[in-house]
């Protein structure tokens, strides 16, 4: 207890102190990009600038959380430390430039990469193997923790992201402790987080749990589309050989969309999430983030999936209170975190999200559409190197031990 207070204590540490930098620096990133929007036409100049500086240092971490998650199911070599540079510094020329992408990923990357250096200090064999593990995971938890301010949840994205269908008990520990640490040390450097309203309570009724499971059967197939589309893409533009063009071509495409289109689906896009909850939108804003995410992320640019996944669940939950018979801030947020549930194939981390995020009032609601909405995604998801530990369903067939990526 006493050596996993002071290990996961020094990992929260450094994971709260690198998310509460990024973040503050995102916020100052954004708010340029939104004063200049002629920012947006060196979209493709900025991808260059990522391309490059990945094919000089970061041949070996261009996997991102995919290499964090390989560590944890096979180690091998430690993470280089200069991915924390690499993630930080293209993330942010993305979002600097309108790319659509989010940030969890820059967290969780800097939180792993940074918890793997504390495996110096372990003694060697066998121990220092189990040991690593552990700290790979305690610093995925952190870093996700720490950039969306719920412990809790980072607690259990660690300990349910790279195993699908199970969880690794002996981490509960370090994973709870950095996640906590990491949050406290964050709001400790003054860095806030988006403040979402509160679900109101809503009566159990048959109506409201059909309503629920429809809606969280969309949310599962929105998820599933966006992973699917986002892996082809990827592999589209893996077609050019020479890497740093991906981007180039990719960040034409997306500025030309976004000229079209507008801004709006640029960046993070807080306020349109938070719109989402306030007022019914049209279906229009769901699938023109989706797509340019996709594009975003398929092409090279750095950042994360998971806020515009946030984007994508909540808008697309707001149209539906068009058809379904919910208040629409509570699709909006079944939404939020049904999309994310099912795209990242960590159900119960997205409940405890919910109940941080939107209070516990409507805590089964929230919790069926996660659940549905996992089911639903079936055995595709956004993190390739996911290992397959229980199926979904029998009739999904035999597939324990694959990755996602070998489907």
């Amino acid at each position: 207890m006493g050596r996993w207070l002071v290990l996961a204590g020094l990992v929260g540490l450094l994971a709260g102190t690198a998310s509460a930098g990024f973040l503050v620096t995102l916020e100052w990133v954004t708010a340029w990009r939104e004063a200049h929007p002629w920012a947006l036409a060196l979209l493709p100049l900025g991808g260059l600038a990522v391309g490059l500086a990945y094919q000089r240092f970061g041949n070996r971490v261009v996997k991102g959380n995919n290499l964090i998650l390989d560590e944890i199911h096979a180690p091998s070599d430690r993470i280089p430390l200069r991915l924390v540079p690499l993630v930080l510094g293209g993330t942010l020329l993305t979002h600097l430039f309108g790319g659509s992408a989010g940030r969890e990923g820059t967290a969780v990357q800097m939180g792993g990469a940074l918890a793997d250096q504390l495996g110096h200090w372990l003694p060697a064999g066998l121990r220092l193997r189990r040991d690593r593990r552990l700290l790979l995971i305690a610093g995925m938890s952190a870093g996700f923790a720490s950039v969306f301010g719920t412990p809790l949840a980072g607690a259990v994205f660690g300990l349910e992201v790279f195993l699908l269908g199970g969880v690794r008990y002996e981490a509960i520990l370090p994973s709870f402790l950095a996640a906590v640490v990491a949050d406290v040390v964050t709001r400790a450097w003054g860095v806030g987080h988006t403040a979402y309203p509160e679900l109101a309570a809503l009566p159990l009724t048959a109506t409201g749990l059909a309503a629920t499971l429809l809606a969280g059967a969309l949310f599962g197939l929105a998820a599933r589309a966006f992973a699917t589309l986002t892996h082809a893409l990827s592999r589209l533009f893996g077609r050019l050989r020479y890497a740093p063009l991906r981007p180039v071509v990719g960040g034409v495409v997306v500025a030309l969309l976004l000229w079209a289109v507008g801004t709006r689906y640029a960046g993070l896009g807080v306020p349109v999430i938070v719109e989402a909850f306030q007022h019914q939108l049209g279906g229009q804003d769901f699938a023109w983030k989706l797509l340019l995410t996709a594009l975003t992320l398929g092409a090279g640019y750095k950042g994360g999936e998971v806020t515009p996944l946030f984007f994508i669940g909540a808008t697309l939950g707001s149209a539906l209170a068009g058809v379904l018979p919910l208040p629409v801030a509570l699709l909006a947020g079944m939404g939020f975190v049904g999309v994310f549930a099912g795209a990242a194939n960590t159900p119960l981390a997205c409940l405890l999200m919910g109940l941080e995020l939107f209070g516990s009032h409507a805590g089964v609601y929230l919790g069926l559409a996660c659940v549905v909405a996992y089911l639903f995604s079936g055995h595709r998801g956004i993190y390739s190197s996911q290992v397959i530990g229980q199926v979904k369903h029998p009739l999904l067939g035999r597939q324990h031990g694959r990755k996602l990526g070998e489907l």
